[in-house]
């Protein structure tokens, strides 16, 4: 796919700050940025380092500041907002054209009848960064300089520089900078020469950071100025890494990320090789693999786990496990799909999967009902396509233990009811993917029998049915729970409204609200629902939470809805749930209707604006979340992993749907 913007988007800041990008080192490591070169969030860095895979993420190396001096003039190619919000230089106006070229960006400055253009990508398994610099075009040699801005600090956090002196000593090829005594030094290689300076910078504005109610100021220390002569045609590459020995041929490492990516495609295309993708599909197939990263074990060193979203989530149980199906087994990656479902197999205890492994890398947290029962749902799907009955003989007493300790209980009063129902929750902890919690607020507490959970709960059970069968174990019992529950469930559908209650038995009763939770109830394999239940379901879902990005969190007509998110953490957290559009639902509400109406080309129609948002927010990506309300503006993460995989899984699921119907494969 050519994604790439002209001067219609590249020469006008507010829209060239608003389109940012991003590349990935698969150990949870990453640079990113905007179109426009400005710094607007403090998650932009070329460098933010994974110091312990796949968390422990620092920036090191900030941005280069670029100035080009080309036939007796000066061009700075940078773009800074300082803290009394004025702009300069602005450096943007020279951008011709951006563009991505799989998952890097490319920006070609025009500069008279000069062409420079710039790369970045990263090393595969390295904290390191290649920035390279190509004279396309020119009558003459052109001078570039450029100013190293570095910094040492947890991705989260902000630098106000209170006489921080770093140390920055030359190398041969660079210099390496160490920011104090035990830190990970960060080497700056290259062919240019360098020169030592050792001064801050100091106020650089981060808008974005101040829209979300956050400390909005910053400083970087210019550790050193590189100088170079390229000649038309010449190429120069910049090396950032916290390691010494490296390669400086960067022709060589660009290639080799070049067929990496075509290998991903290819592999794709194997899956369903009837059927040729848009190329919109196919970048999205790129923007998978950002997701998946190492993380190590003692006895399991090429663990596999999944980035919930970039910039500033971790690894989730929930967010891994509701996009494994999607980024793995949908894209032919298979090996890695059993990597990660045995991974976190390491990591169940009393029945229940971490939802968040915390970033200094402290004990997981095991607040979470439904992470452990999407864990079966990922199982199935790999199961579905590997038939590998060998890891599910491995796995089958974790889940038989798992079974166990829901049917006698486990944390926050999740236990099976005396109906087969779930029960979940206590006063003051979020459990349900809706989440949300402003110190002692829990915004959206859903205690009692959540709708989904109960639909996940049938669906694993099931589940171990079948797993069960396969490996000649007794499956009796779960197979008496599977028809309790699909017995009780009826208690969800309320014949007054013709969709399901969101949450029974809470404090305060069965819960009327109309959020998307109920159309797993339809998506998932096995639904609880009669097929005249299901289509009331789904026309509901359709005719008051469908947008073109995903389903609504809560329904317009509640006193509780909130249509934009935005503001301070009390007022982004408050609308985060309350009907804030989530793309992610946008693959269950597909796969709920073709379950429902069994029509893949009208199905398919509600993915296709996701290709026009590749063009926006994150560039080559797709969003965490959109305002509910028109024109749904896109915010939250700008890459999230479970919306590339639901909209990815939706969409081999219809492909897979037409070549049935075609006769090229069985049903």
């Amino acid at each position: 796919m050519s994604i790439e913007f002209g001067r219609e988007i590249c020469g006008y800041l507010d829209i060239a700050e608003s389109r940012e990008w991003l590349v990935t080192n698969g150990i949870g490591g990453y640079a990113s940025g905007t179109v426009a070169g400005l710094l607007t969030r403090r998650y932009h860095g070329l460098l933010v380092a994974a110091l312990k895979p796949p968390l422990g993420r620092t920036l090191l190396l900030t941005k280069f500041d670029e100035t080009a001096s080309y036939d007796r003039h000066s061009y700075p190619l940078y773009c800074n907002r300082w803290a009394d919000n004025t702009i300069s230089p602005h450096g943007y106006q020279y951008i011709e054209r951006f563009s991505l070229e799989g998952t890097i960006p490319v920006w070609r400055f025009a500069l008279c009848d000069a062409i420079l253009e710039k790369r970045v990508w990263m090393q595969q398994g390295a904290n390191t960064t290649y920035v390279q610099y190509t004279l396309r075009r020119g009558s003459q040699p052109l001078q570039l300089t450029l100013k190293a801005l570095v910094n040492y600090r947890d991705y989260h956090s902000n630098t106000r520089n209170d006489g921080w002196r770093m140390s920055v000593e030359p190398v041969p090829g660079g210099v390496c900078v160490t920011a104090f005594s035990g830190a990970v030094p960060l080497y700056l290689l290259s062919r240019a020469t360098a020169t030592i300076v050792n001064n801050w910078y100091y106020g650089f504005y981060l808008a974005v950071e101040r829209r979300r109610g956050l400390s909005d100021r910053e400083d970087h220390l210019h550790a050193a100025t590189f100088e170079v002569t390229l000649h038309p045609g010449e190429t120069l590459t910049f090396v950032a890494s916290t390691e010494q020995q490296l390669d400086l041929d960067g022709t060589t490492s660009l290639q080799q990320r070049h067929q990496q990516e075509k290998n991903l495609i290819e592999l794709w295309s194997k899956q369903l090789p009837q059927v040729e993708s848009p190329a919109w599909v196919n970048q999205l197939v790129l923007a998978a693999d950002q997701f998946i990263v190492d993380r190590p074990l003692p006895d399991e060193p090429d663990g596999k786990t999944i980035i919930a979203g970039y910039h500033w989530f971790s690894d989730w149980g929930r967010d891994t496990m509701i996009s494994l199906p999607g980024l793995t087994v949908t894209t032919g990656r298979l090996e890695i799909a059993r990597s990660i479902l045995r991974t976190f197999a390491k990591y169940v205890d009393r029945g229940m999967l971490p939802n968040r492994f915390p970033d200094a890398g402290q004990t997981p947290d095991y607040n979470t009902v439904d992470a452990t029962l999407w864990y079966f749902e990922a199982i199935r799907s790999y199961y579905s396509v590997t038939k590998d009955v060998d890891l599910v003989r491995e796995l089958f007493p974790t889940l038989a233990d798992i079974i166990h300790w829901h049917r006698q209980g486990t944390r926050y009063n999740i236990h099976l009811d005396t109906d087969g129902l779930l029960y979940a929750g206590v006063a003051g902890v979020q459990l349900t993917w809706m989440d949300a919690k402003v110190d002692d607020w829990v915004v959206t507490p859903r205690i009692g029998k959540p709708v989904e959970i109960n639909a996940l709960w049938y669906n694993a059970l099931l589940t171990m049915v079948l797993f069960a069968q396969q490996i000649g174990q007794p499956y009796q019992e779960y197979k008496d729970l599977a028809n309790l529950v699909q017995t009780q469930f009826s208690r969800f559908w309320n014949n007054s409204t013709n969709y399901c209650y969101d949450v029974l038995d809470t404090p305060d009763g069965d819960d009327i609200s109309l959020r998307p939770n109920q159309i797993f109830a339809v998506s998932l394999s096995e639904s609880p629902l009669t097929p005249e239940q299901q289509r009331g379901v789904v026309e509901a879902c359709g005719r008051v939470l469908l947008t073109s990005y995903g389903l609504r969190s809560l329904s317009p007509e509640h006193p509780q809805y909130q249509g934009i998110y935005d503001g301070d953490r009390y007022q982004r957290d408050g609308a985060y749930h309350q009907g804030t559009v989530w793309g992610w639902l946008l693959g269950a509400f597909v796969h709920a209707h073709l379950r429902v109406y069994n029509n893949p080309s009208q199905a398919r129609e509600f993915l296709e604006p996701m290709a026009n948002h590749l063009y926006g927010h994150g560039v080559g990506s797709l969003s965490e979340i959109f305002d509910a309300l028109e024109p749904m503006t896109p915010n939250g993460c700008i890459a999230q992993a479970w919306t590339v995989a639901e909209v990815l899984r939706a969409w081999a699921a219809i492909d897979t749907r037409l070549l049935q119907e075609a006769g090229y494969l069985n049903t």
